[in-house]
Formats: structure tokens, sequence, C-alpha cells
């Protein structure tokens, strides 16, 4: 937990339709639009309309910064431009004789040359969540834009002596038809989240069986990560052991292990390729999702599933969290408690879920006739570098993870006009993270943030997937959600346009002017950024595009 992490999501959109191609936005089917279209004019006063008439780049961003962790940033570009890459070379100057020694092969071996191949690009086709307000990705987006807050008082244990009772909790949560009863009882519940959004991002994918037994599953790989891991299954095998070792779930060290998850999705699913996880605290999602890109572009895989999932509302994880004087103590009003950018904010408020995504290649999602929702460009990694639980006073690593992201990816910051931001609802956290995006965006007078922690809490190593999910459905409806409780934005943020409610209605905020409007907000959307600062000094930041299939 000695992190902080600022992981990103640049989503490029590039959002011509065409028409005679394609019915909806960016490779829906007809069904999906006009479900999206039903719903659309009639809550025009609680989410922001972008505009996707004109090529374009959407941006999240998202960034985690709370006392616990240190500043650690990684980024992720998704774009259609060749990235170049750079081989270390190890100089024999620093070497000495022991490397020349050791470089010397005991017999002659000969090297054959990697034939050039074509640059292989990333495309997400598939999407899967466990959230606070639903468990599908149109649910759980639905209930955004109506500014529908998941936060309410914990029930799934007496907290009644915790100066916190109120979290981001899954009320109703059922593994029928996705999970073996026999396993559903012994995993811990970041398990069964990450397995039921990994295995409804493939039905969302349209793998059906059929489809499953026809894949080359040498190639499919499986990277879901988590902060805290099986929090539970471990504090029930510490109290087993108080009586006697003998009393311990022999399952209890598998299935507290943060990469087991990953390992139990693959073996139900006969996936044989890369198979691990990452664990950086509140950038667990992106950096997952990045090194899964990776694997594709280096020829490792065809597809991943990727993601993070995390379950830490029980007592040893509510009471850490205490300890460190991070939440919000805002418990007769819960729905209020989190409040990103608002002057009155007094700390974040947990959450739990997953997100996943299915990451494939482009040629093999063409061939299979798959809704391509978005692609993946590029990314960074960062390190704050600074201190174990304070962000950089200058934003340093936010920043420069943010510029390689864009560098890599070829954006330019006037093509940002979105950000999903991080902004946990914690006094120091939210406004470095704005000094950070007023450093790299603050000459762009469209940008648009929000975050999607004013309904949903902080879902730690899940966040930045499950925001990352919002993010692409931001970019297919072409409808942006508010942040709720940003009654008095804090002075030092007014600058930026923030997305709000205030009394039900939809305003934006500009340089200390609030602007009603009567028929909600059309917003031209060119990039969507996406930003985690967790607790770590890691930072991550994602860049997607999305397309009509008729450009891919």
């Amino acid at each position: 937990m000695a992190s902080s992490t600022v992981s990103s999501w640049l989503i490029g959109s590039c959002m011509s339709v065409v028409e005679h191609e394609i019915d909806g936005f960016f490779g829906i089917s007809k069904s999906k639009c006009k479900r999206a279209a039903a719903v659309a004019p009639t809550r025009r006063r609680r989410r922001v309309f972008l505009n996707t008439k004109s090529d374009n780049v959407l941006t999240h961003f998202s960034s985690s910064n709370s006392s616990l962790f240190v500043d650690n940033y990684s980024s992720f570009l998704f774009c259609g431009s060749e990235m170049s890459r750079r081989t270390k070379h190890i100089s024999s100057a620093h070497t000495g004789e022991v490397m020349a020694i050791a470089s010397q092969p005991a017999m002659e071996v000969s090297l054959k040359k990697k034939p050039p191949t074509k640059e292989r690009r990333v495309v997400v086709t598939g999407m899967g969540v466990a959230t606070p307000i639903g468990h599908d990705p149109h649910e759980f987006y639905e209930n955004l834009l109506q500014g529908v807050s998941g936060i309410s008082e914990i029930e799934a244990f007496d907290c009644s002596q915790y100066p916190t009772r109120i979290a981001g909790e899954i009320k109703s949560f059922s593994t029928d038809g996705w999970i073996v009863p026999k396993l559903s009882k012994r995993m811990d519940k970041f398990m069964l989240y990450m397995l039921m959004a990994g295995k409804k991002a493939l039905s969302d994918g349209g793998i059906t069986d059929d489809m499953m037994d026809e894949l080359d599953k040498r190639r499919c790989g499986v990277l879901i990560g988590s902060a805290m891991g099986g929090m539970k299954v471990f504090n029930d095998a510490i109290e087993a052991l108080r009586v006697s070792y003998r009393k311990m779930n022999p399952f209890c060290v598998p299935f507290a292990t943060t990469n087991m998850g990953s390992a139990m999705l693959a073996m139900d699913l006969g996936w044989m390729g890369p198979n691990y996880s990452i664990s950086t605290a509140c950038a667990t999602s992106n950096f997952c999702i990045l090194n899964a890109a990776n694997h594709i572009i280096r020829g490792e895989a065809d597809m991943m599933l990727c993601g993070g999932s995390d379950a830490a509302i029980i007592p040893i994880g509510l009471g850490g969290f205490v300890a460190c004087r991070a939440l919000s103590q805002r418990n007769t009003d819960p729905a209020r408690a989190s409040r990103p950018w608002d002057s009155n904010r007094d700390g974040f408020v947990m959450g739990e879920g997953a997100g996943v995504l299915l990451l494939e290649e482009l040629e093999h999602a063409k061939q299979r006739g798959a809704t391509i929702y978005a692609e993946f460009l590029g990314g960074s990694f960062t390190c704050d570098a600074y201190h174990m639980t304070e962000p950089h006073p200058k934003g340093t690593g936010v920043i420069l993870c943010v510029e390689k992201a864009l560098a890599q990816s070829g954006v330019s910051k006037k093509d940002v006009n979105y950000i999903n931001a991080h902004a946990t609802s914690t006094p120091a956290g939210d406004l470095k993270e704005y000094q950070a995006l007023l450093h790299c965006f603050g000459q762009n007078p469209e940008l648009r943030v929000n975050s999607t922690k004013s309904m949903i809490g902080h879902l730690l190593g899940a966040a930045g997937a499950v925001e990352a999910v919002a993010t692409i459905q931001a970019i297919r409806t072409g409808w942006a959600h508010p942040n709720i409780n940003l009654e008095t934005p804090d002075e030092g943020v007014v600058r930026i346009f923030l997305l709000c409610i205030v009394n039900n209605f939809l305003f934006m905020i500009r340089i200390y002017l609030l602007v009603p409007k009567r028929n909600g907000w059309m917003l031209r959307l060119h990039c969507l950024i996406h930003l985690d600062l967790v607790a770590t000094t890691h930072q991550s930041y994602l860049l997607l595009t999305s397309r009509s299939l008729g450009q891919y």
C-alpha cells in the first residue's frame, strides 16, 4: 500500500460515422443504438452530450491520490500510428570482464534474425463490470448518466463502532450461471467479482461456446490484478490460526494471492497464454491493461482479458483505511460523501467491484466479425519518487507521465477536451491532480472534467478498469456523466470546466461562473483521458481511440 499511482487513459475517438456501413456509434449493433437513442432525449439535464460528428480524440483522466500511497504513474495510449521501439544496449565499459566472460557462449549457437513484422494494433472488443450501481456496462453507465449514487451504509458487518460506516458496497451479487457453486463458496469476493466480470467481457465480445472452441487458446491470456487481494480469506485464516493451524482453510494461501483470480479464470477457459497479475494499488488496472496490450503488440497473444478487482469492505480493510485517516466520515448522508473537488470534501469513500476489458489484435477481431469499441494507442509509466503517502507538490510524476503518453501517441494537448479524473475526494489529492491537469491542458478552453468516483467511490485496484469502461461508454453513446455533490468548488480548481449537478440541474463551471443550460450540454469531445493516482508512486496513462468499422 505504499504507493500513490497515477494512471491515465487517453481515449481517442475518431467518431465520424459511416452511415452506409454502420448503424449507430462505433460499431454498435442496430439494437444497441436504438437502446441508447431511446434513453438519450429524456435525461439531458444530467449529462453532457458529446458531439461526435468529426474525427476527434476523447481523453479520460483518472488519478487516485490518497494519503496511503506513494505516487507512481504509468501511461497507456491507443493510436493507429506506429510506435517506435528502442532497444537498450549494455556498454562493455560499464560491465567489465565478468560480463565479457559471462557473455561468451560455451558452444556456438546460430541465431536467426526475426523477420520484420507488420505493426500489430490492439482494440477493445468486450467489457465486463461488477459495481455498486450495476453489473452490466450499459446499466452501469446509464446510472452514471442519471447521477445515481452507489454509496450507502455498510451492511456486510457491524461497523457501528467505526468512525466511518459508509462505502460503495455491492448489495446484490449472484454468481449463478457464471461460477460453479463449489468454487463460489470458497473464493474471496475479489475473485468472484473478477471471474464474473471476465466472463461477461467475453460474452459482451461475442465469444460464444462454439467460437471458444475455434480459438487458439495458446494465444489467449489473462492479466487481471488486485491491489488488496483476498483479504477476507487471509483474515479468516488468521482467526482460525488463533485456535489451531489445523483449523485453517487449505485454500487460504492460494485464494489470498492477487494472481490466483487470473489463474482460476484461465483454467476455467483453458487459455494458455500469458497469465499473471500486477499490483500497483489504485493504478493496478491500468498497469495490467498496458502490459496486456504489449503482449498483443509483441505477437505473444491475440486476445487478452485484463483489468482489476478488489473487495476490501471488511473489518480489517475498513479499519486499516480509518487508521490512515483517509476516509470520509459523512455517515449521516452517504450519497453525498464522495465529492471530488468540492471544498467540503473530507476523504474518499471505499468501493468494491471489478472491471475487465477484452483486448484483441485488430485483424483477429475483424476476422471473427467482432464489434470494435475502441483502439489502444500506447502508454507510459513514471514514478513520483517523492514520498510514501504524499503527492509531489508540483505533480511532476503525473505531468511527466501524461506528456510521455501524449508524445508517444502523437496526440496534441489541444485535442484533449474531456478528462475523467481519478479525483478521489481527498483534500490534497484532488488539488494536486488539478494542478497537474492545469499544467498540461490549462490552455485548452474546451476542457471538461468529471470523476466517476463521485457515484461509486474508490474501487482501489479495480478503479482504473471500471472507469475505463465508463470512458468507452462515453465514446459509444456520446454522453459524458456529471460529477455529483460538487456544490462549492474548491477555490483552486474553478478554472477547469467541471461537469456537476447542483440542485438536480446540470451546470458547467468556468472561471467562477455557473452557467445553466435548459436542454443539457452539447459537448464536442476531442480527447478522453483517464488518470489514476494510486497509493504508490505509480502513474499510468492510457489512450484509446474509437472509429467506425469502415475506418478499421
